[in-house]
């Protein structure tokens, strides 16, 4: 409230603005400054610097800039966040959390340790889950052989078979967490071949012994052999979890803030033995029939990795397969043993003895220039000179992807749904990096011209040239004689593959092709250990809630901290002095003119005469 009195022949001004009383002044306009009876330009001057700091307000506190600031400050330290992943793991940390998986595989079992601090209590935001390490800064990894398959006969020794792992963990450990570190075991490849029986006799001992002698949080549901989709699953949730994809943009406004999913990578994924793809589906894609949508079915997995079922921001619909026997070194196999049966049916027709001496070998395209090769059993043997033809190999390995004319089918005729090319993006491992990167040296961006260009260069070359090349080291460190007999071969099979299998254009600019994902081996443990933590941030986030609920109560309700009100009581203020500056300086002015005006004296005062006129805004 603002007020004046008027006694003639001096004025008194009292000021209260919804202060305390002991805030309350009078002042008299003998006493009264210069400035408080401005000119027009210096109102103006005051209400300019009025509306910028309005303005300032408005973006420090309503939002637009300090939790602006804030959000990008956090992902600055999302993305410095990568580089301490190469630090030593501070075991001195009671914030941090513990998780073992081991795997055990065809031809072994690894054990790998992971670790993540304390959840911040964002329901948006997955544990942030790094591969432990020691204090050389090395991952805490361990392996053993033979693989657990081995041990089929005898299953109660499999307790003591994975012995060795885990107290090789528990020593890296803080031993007061090791009964809050949750403890997975998976069985892939070497144990889905066993008879079901024998799987459940193994997977038992384990069930049995293992709580007996290690105190980690372990249930019987801990312990299983998971499917070939499953591996795929994990393997595309690990790869997009280091590349950052499951970190939502938020995109928010005054009203209200939501959350821009970014675009994952779908993983194309090549081995000795097998081929797997994967990649995100849209819940927008139809089936040309019932039959495709039931196969379908076994080829898509929908899940949440998020930590509330309710919430959607986290679902994931990913189409995942593997090809069996269409490995870089099965698919060399086939082509051989295809080779062989061809050349002996066409030596009985036609009476001749093609390829059973070096003076008159079987000419393979799909070799080098001028290298001999024997293949096949003793008993028939099949001698090979390379040509080194590159598209003439293409056309001879297009047969064994056993494509059929069905819609959206790719390699053996597999149900596979389309893939949006102008707005994907996918990265290539395993082979798909040794075929661009160990002789080519074209590893990273893949351009299916300059690929092609280079294979069938590296075809064409005489092989006593390419080992000229390789005795001076002009190929990768990894790369030995193997790899430059058979990269000819392979390279062509991941063309097709690629090409013909999957159906990618030739013009497809966004796959990579790498061996690591920030300088990390990414393995589908990392997949499998957030999924099935997947649940763990809800203890967090309900323990912040139980400390907050004060904290946001009294910060709800403070004055200071409810920007609207707090600026509209802002604006009223100064618009209130502003207002009666004005009416103060009409009041200077008139003063003024009954100085030069005494006749007129007596009657302004006697207008003026009513003791108290409160001017109310």
């Amino acid at each position: 409230m603002i007020s004046h009195h008027i006694f003639s022949p001096l004025y008194r001004i009292s000021i209260s603005c919804l202060f305390p009383a002991s805030w309350h002044f009078s002042l008299s306009p003998v006493v009264l400054p210069r400035f408080l009876l401005p000119s027009f330009r210096q109102l103006l001057l005051l209400g300019l610097l009025t509306g910028v700091m309005g303005l300032l307000y408005l973006l420090l506190v309503t939002g637009k800039g300090q939790y602006s600031w804030l959000r990008e400050d956090r992902h600055i330290h999302t993305r410095l966040g990568r580089v301490p992943d190469m630090e030593a793991t501070d075991t001195n940390n009671p914030n941090l959390n513990y998780g073992l998986v081991v795997d055990c595989g065809s031809s072994g079992s690894r054990v790998f340790v992971y670790t993540w601090p304390r959840h911040n209590g964002n329901p948006h935001e997955l544990l942030d889950i790094k591969q432990m390490r020691d204090k050389h800064r090395k991952p805490v990894v361990m392996k053993i052989k033979p693989g657990i398959s081995e041990y089929a006969s005898t299953p109660d020794k499999a307790s003591d078979y994975i012995s060795p792992l885990l107290s090789f963990a528990a020593q890296h450990i803080p031993k007061n967490k090791h009964q809050e570190t949750p403890l997975y075991i998976l069985c892939t490849a070497g144990m889905r071949v066993l008879p079901e029986s024998q799987q459940e006799a193994l997977l038992e001992d384990l069930r049995t012994d293992i709580p007996v002698n290690f105190n980690f949080l372990f249930s019987d549901s801990h312990v299983e052999v998971i499917s070939g989709k499953q591996e795929g699953v994990y393997a595309w949730i690990g790869i997009n979890f280091v590349l950052g994809r499951f970190n939502h943009v938020e995109d928010g406004n005054d009203q209200q803030e939501t959350l821009v999913r970014k675009r994952t990578a779908g993983v194309l994924d090549m081995g000795g033995v097998s081929t797997q793809i994967a990649y995100e589906v849209p819940k927008t894609v139809s089936f040309a029939s019932p039959q495709q949508e039931e196969i379908a079915k076994n080829l898509l997995a929908e899940f949440n990795l998020g930590c509330d079922a309710h919430r959607t921001e986290h679902v994931y619909r990913v189409y995942v397969s593997t090809f069996l026997g269409f490995g870089g070194n099965a698919a060399r196999q086939r082509y051989e043993e295809n080779l062989i049966s061809t050349t002996q049916i066409q030596n009985k027709l036609l009476g001749q003895h093609q390829g059973e001496s070096a003076d008159s070998p079987i000419l393979d395209p799909c070799l080098p220039a001028d290298l001999q090769d024997e293949v096949g059993p003793q008993d028939q043997r099949v001698h090979l000179r390379g040509t080194g033809d590159f598209d003439r190999c293409r056309l001879l390995l297009q047969p064994f992807l056993n494509r059929t004319n069905d819609t959206n089918t790719s390699l053996n005729g597999v149900y596979q749904p389309p893939i949006d090319f102008t707005n994907s993006q996918f990265y290539g491992f395993s082979e798909f990096y040794y075929c661009t990167e160990d002789v080519l040296r074209m590893g990273g961006d893949y351009n299916s011209t300059k690929y092609s260009n280079a294979a069938k260069s590296y075809c064409a070359t005489q092989w006593k040239t390419l080992k000229e090349r390789f005795d001076r080291g002009l190929y990768a460190s990894h790369a030995d004689q193997h790899r430059l007999k058979y990269q000819c071969f392979k390279s062509a099979w991941m063309y097709e593959v690629l090409h013909s299998g999957f159906a990618f254009p030739a013009a497809y600019e966004n796959l990579r092709t790498a061996l690591l994902v920030y300088d990390k081996e990414v393995q589908w443990t990392l997949g499998a250990i957030l999924y099935r933590t997947r649940f763990l941030p809800l203890r967090d986030i309900q323990q912040e809630s139980l400390k907050g609920s004060h904290s946001h109560w009294h910060h709800g309700f403070s004055f200071m901290n409810n920007h609207y009100l707090f600026l509209a009581c802002f604006l009223v203020v100064v618009l209130s002095i502003l207002l009666y500056l004005l009416r103060l300086r009409r009041i200077h002015n008139r003063s003024t003119l009954l100085r030069g005006a005494p006749a007129s004296v007596q009657w302004l005062e006697e207008g003026l005469a009513s003791p108290d006129l409160p001017v109310t805004l």
